[in-house]
């Protein structure tokens, strides 16, 4: 299914190109103005996907996972500006002349392209970089998707204007069918997906202090219904509804519970945000928009896996504690060496837990802790997690072996360089991102 998306998904953008040369449309323009054209032909054709990759259809997302979705989303998103700012020159050199870049005095539906390119560029600026801009996420993802509406059908009307290739009626049912597929794409995600789920609320069934700024939030199924089937650490989105005051967002958290849990699903939060700081207001009876599972971090989508080192930092913890209270209580024999690392002793958490898992019989469960600032008194593993010190801990590299990281984005570096060290393949390596 992956590998079809992935055709599919290549002749869509270049479909513009292939019609046009299936049509054997020659004109007097230069090789260089046909580049420049085809540029922007395969831009509209990513730009016009954009919104299906970004709408959480499950068959889109389920054989990639929709961390791996949103990185292709924003690497195309800067393919296509790089495309359309290679247009206006190519095309003005190809034999429009220098004035198509100097000037305006030019038609109204080329100077509605050049607006788009301005657009689409501040676009992509203010995404790459909106915390220097002073935008919170639910900032930039609103400011992100009006341009991205105006971006749109803005560079559908300057194409259908100034392309002579438009005349062709496979080039209007082909434009046409790429621009519905947007809309419905958009509509679905923002009008028809909400309103199907706010019929079904959830609802806060209790909420437990975990650490000093960790919680959990448990969320019963609406009455009469069950949780939603999912694998071990699989994240969803949550929009709570609490008292007044509080901040609405919409905001994605792993799932922390097991899937044999079927009374409640929870996630375990940590504040780290204007948003998560008021988590811990959140109170029992409180509704809740939940819309999931998503993700390909578990284990039990790769069977072929025999053994585990799960390495986890900080709240990363969250996907590891769904999976072993599954391996728990399905009475999985699975070898496991878990490896989790904090800033503090009191910033551990599950400590409990964790400890009576390891002193269970299954799974065969391994811990060592790692802190880096140890108060006096403590005996396990201090400092930093380097890529020597993983290699130390991790000890021999198995073929059965499979690793699994979750951890914040400057230790993955750490830890994805220490497992290359020890020479364990990409392959074998499972590695979940904490931000889409």
């Amino acid at each position: 299914m992956g590998v079809l998306l992935v055709v599919v998904y290549g002749l869509l953008i270049l479909s513009p190109l292939i019609t046009v040369a299936a049509l054997w449309m020659k004109g007097e323009m230069t090789l260089m103005h046909e580049t420049g054209t085809s540029a922007a032909f395969a831009a509209y054709g990513i730009i016009a996907l954009q919104p299906v990759l970004t709408a959480r259809w499950k068959f889109v997302e389920r054989p990639f996972g929709l961390d791996v979705i949103s990185r292709f989303h924003r690497y195309m998103g800067l393919f296509a500006a790089a495309l359309l700012l290679s247009h206006p020159p190519l095309m003005a050199y190809g034999g429009a002349g220098v004035k198509l870049l100097l000037t305006l005095e030019q038609p109204w539906y080329v100077l509605l392209g050049k607006a788009v390119l301005v657009l689409l560029l501040i676009n992509v600026c203010v995404s790459m970089w909106y915390a220097r801009f002073g935008l919170g996420f639910e900032q930039w993802r609103r400011f992100h998707n009006v341009l991205a509406m105006i971006v749109i059908p803005c560079a559908f009307v300057h194409s259908w204007w100034s392309g002579y290739d438009m005349g062709p009626k496979p080039m209007v049912l082909l434009w046409f069918g790429l621009l519905g597929l947007t809309v419905w794409a958009y509509v679905d995600r923002k009008l028809v997906q909400p309103m199907r789920l706010e019929r079904r609320p959830y609802r806060v069934s209790d909420v437990e202090q975990e650490t000093h700024n960790v919680w959990t939030v448990k969320l019963a199924p609406p009455e009469g219904e069950r949780i939603y089937d999912h694998h071990p650490g699989q994240f969803h989105f949550v929009t709570l509804y609490r008292s007044e005051g509080v901040p609405v967002e919409e905001h994605h958290w792993t799932i922390s519970s097991s899937p044999t849990q079927r009374e409640h699903i929870s996630s375990t939060i940590k504040e780290s945000g204007d948003f998560t700081s008021t988590i811990g207001r959140t109170a029992p009876g409180d509704t809740a928009i939940v819309q999931g599972p998503f993700g390909r971090f578990s284990y039990t989508l790769y069977p072929q896996d025999k053994e585990y080192v799960f390495i986890a930092g900080g709240i990363g913890i969250t996907p590891f504690m769904s999976m072993l209270r599954h391996m728990r209580d399905t009475g999985n024999d699975a070898e496991v060496l878990l490896i989790y690392a904090n800033s503090t002793e009191q910033d551990i958490v599950f400590r409990s837990e964790i400890e009576e898992m390891e002193h269970g019989t299954r799974p065969r469960l391994s811990v060592i802790h790692v802190v880096g600032k140890p108060d006096e008194g403590w005996t396990g593993q201090s400092g930093r997690l380097t890529p020597e010190a993983l290699v130390r801990l991790v000890g021999p590299d198995s073929e059965d072996r499979a690793y699994y990281v979750c951890v914040p984005p400057g230790m993955a570096k750490v830890v994805i360089r220490g497992l290359r060290s020890m020479g364990v393949p990409y392959r074998r390596m499972r590695r979940e991102e904490f931000s889409l």
